[in-house]
């Protein structure tokens, strides 16, 4: 299978960008809460109609995406698929807080190689494949120059971005075990591009996500050099699919920059 490039997966998102943008108001937009629990409006619905129609006219079918997977549509894939959210940071939509993105990851053997996080009220998109990351501004639909972007080398305290909506108890204690020079709040997967551009070096996250959150993130951080692992140090991997506990949900995680968070918390806890 011909796989789109990642500037055409980024030609894709900023459509489904543009989908979305006729629902935004800075002072609020309304919202509908699903079975789950989640919010959920008429932009994420626009945006992901845009997403899937665009990847099968390149052949590619083997999408799991948020709102499909809410109306009990998954389809079965195999060891290469897509992970789509098409409006992640809801609440940061419907707050009018601008720091939402669309989200689209190409998996293949369990780990993100190429993806796409595009804030269209920020006109701002991060990308990354195997090719390297980068970071280029949005002018009229239109991609402007590509710069690239790697994640810093901390030696000091650390700058930690962690979730404007979600930041839970047990993510805070694992913050503590840490020495902080600067706790940055952020919405969406724009987190992980905070650390892909080296903007910070630590993003915990010890609280409920889903694999359509994080993928494309994940794979412009690892293209940009950092790390995405499970709490016990083992890599973080998709495709993990248990219906009986809901689908795709992941587990905890620690992104990072350039160095090994977890000797630092054996040092702490020795």
């Amino acid at each position: 299978m011909n796989h789109p490039s990642v500037d055409e997966l980024v030609a894709i998102a900023i459509e489904a960008g543009a989908a979305i943008l006729p629902f935004y108001s800075s002072e609020g937009t309304a919202a509908r809460t699903k079975d789950d629990g989640s919010p959920v409006t008429a932009a994420d619905e626009a945006a992901e109609t845009v997403i899937l129609k665009r990847l099968a006219e390149k052949g590619i079918t083997a999408v799991i995406a948020e709102e499909s997977v809410a109306a009990g549509r998954i389809p079965d894939v195999a060891d290469d698929f897509y992970l789509v959210d098409p409006l992640d940071g809801t609440k940061e939509f419907v707050t009018g807080s601008g720091e939402f993105t669309v989200n689209i990851a190409r998996i293949s053997n369990g780990r993100p190689v190429a993806g796409v996080v595009y804030a269209p009220a920020l006109d701002i998109l991060y990308a990354g494949d195997e090719s390297g990351a980068f970071k280029a501004a949005v002018t009229d639909g239109k991609p402007g120059a590509k710069t690239p972007i790697s994640v810093s080398t901390p030696t000091g305290p650390l700058r930690v971005v962690a979730s404007k909506s979600h930041l839970t108890d047990e993510t805070k204690a694992y913050i503590e075990q840490f020495d902080v020079a600067d706790f940055v709040s952020s919405g969406s997967s724009l987190k992980f591009c905070r650390l892909a551009e080296g903007a910070a070096d630590l993003y915990p996250r010890l609280g409920r996500t889903m694999e359509w959150d994080t993928a494309a993130g994940h794979a412009v951080l690892s293209a940009a050099g950092g790390t995405v692992s499970n709490l016990d140090g083992t890599p973080f991997l998709y495709g993990k699919s248990d219906h009986s506990s809901g689908a795709y949900a992941n587990p905890y995680f620690v992104a990072a920059a350039n160095f090994d968070p977890f000797a630092i918390v054996a040092r702490a806890a020795s």
